[in-house]
């Protein structure tokens, strides 16, 4: 007789259990955060006062019995981010909270984003030399102390830094210029002293305004800036000679360098006549000279502020034929004769103030000459003349 073949069981339901069972448990592991991340955020949320976190905001959901990286989130609802089992954005709300930067927030290697802006937080910033993956570091309106940490050069791979409005003193790190990604640069209402060191090479917007930098804009710390659009560096001590090099930066768009200490400018015509200039203000220096016909060889000029110099002598008739001027302030100077007619014609579309100079026959029926201008005994002391008894 024939040996029957015994049963055959089917084999798929218990392999597709134990594969079941495999994805459960790498799930549930790739589901916890690593560990010295979540050292950090308990560190980090142990540094701010328990007074100021309150209950609706980021970190009032903060519960480490859960995990932070875990979904769905019944807890770290908000401020922060994770790509895996790694935090990689830490972007608080703006909910006043006051504390310290703790250090161990630099256990968060794959830190992206770090954005702290608009709290209560004091302190120094401490130094970040593991964050090398960080991109945007945005810490402003805060009231941190203490100098720029050297070590933000550091982090080679930023490419915005936001430290405005705080408190920080001292001078600037001097290697800057190693940050090869950096675009965005604002240090603006702080106490800064020194001078300016030399620059990243493909920053697109500078803003270190209301601060106490002082000494002349070196052309060495603009070197190579092939990108710079923006420069905001008003409310400082600058002095010297603002030279030509400076409005021929192949990108400048936007120049605000009002109330310096700059004694002289110099200002050549852009090269094929190329220019992407489109705002200047050094109001409020010390410039003496006559104005320079130059300025209205850019031909995307549309704001032009001069007011509360030293300029003196007649302005430039060019300047009322540049049809791209728009906004003209020149208030506050001692320039003489009449002011070109082409402001005051017919379908003129020029504002702003020439005022408080010593020209003649500027009428009061323009905008333009609202303000009154200067005694003239003044203007006769001004150029050298006896005032008039």
């Amino acid at each position: 007789m024939p040996k029957l073949p015994g049963k055959i069981h089917n084999p798929a339901p218990f392999f597709l259990f134990i594969l079941l069972c495999f994805s459960f448990i790498i799930s549930a592991t790739s589901g916890l955060t690593f560990s010295s991340d979540v050292t950090a955020l308990k560190a980090f949320k142990a540094a701010i006062k328990p007074s100021s976190i309150k209950p609706y905001s980021c970190l009032g959901s903060w519960n480490f019995s859960n995990d932070p990286c875990s979904i769905p989130r019944a807890y770290f609802s908000c401020g922060l981010l994770c790509s895996g089992n790694r935090v990689t954005q830490l972007t608080l709300d703006p909910a006043d909270y006051a504390g310290t930067l703790t250090p161990l927030i630099s256990k968060l290697t794959q830190l992206l984003t770090l954005d702290l802006s608009t709290n209560k937080f004091s302190g120094p910033i401490p130094q970040l030399y593991s964050l090398t993956n960080l991109q945007t570091l945005v810490l402003r309106f805060n009231s941190f102390s203490g100098t720029v940490p050297p070590s933000l050069t550091a982090l080679k791979s930023l490419e915005t830094v936001d430290l405005s409005h705080n408190y920080l003193s001292g001078s600037l790190p001097n290697s800057w210029s190693s940050i090869g990604s950096l675009r965005r640069l604002d240090l603006s209402y702080n106490k800064l002293t020194g001078s300016l060191p030399k620059l990243p090479p493909n920053l697109i917007e500078l803003a270190i305004k209301a601060n106490y930098l002082s000494g002349p804009l070196y052309r060495t710390s603009f070197q190579g800036l092939t990108q710079l659009e923006v420069v905001e560096l008003s409310e400082n001590s600058f002095s010297g000679t603002l030279e030509a090099w400076f409005f021929l930066l192949p990108a400048l768009q936007q120049v605000d360098l009002a109330n310096n200490s700059f004694t002289r400018v110099d200002i050549w015509k852009p090269k094929n006549g190329n220019s992407d200039l489109v705002a200047v203000d050094l109001g409020f220096n010390r410039i003496e000279g006559y104005l320079s016909v130059n300025f209205a060889a850019y031909p995307l000029l549309s704001s032009l502020s001069l007011r509360y110099n030293r300029f003196r002598g007649p302005i430039p008739w060019v300047y009322s034929k540049r049809e791209s001027l728009k906004r003209l302030f020149l208030d506050g100077n001692f320039l003489n004769g009449s002011p070109p007619a082409g402001f005051f014609s017919a379908g003129t579309s020029v504002s702003g103030s020439l005022g408080d100079n010593c020209l003649q026959k500027c009428p009061v029926s323009s905008q333009l000459c609202l303000k009154s201008q200067k005694p003239s005994a003044i203007c006769q002391h001004a150029y050298g003349g006896k005032p008039r008894s």
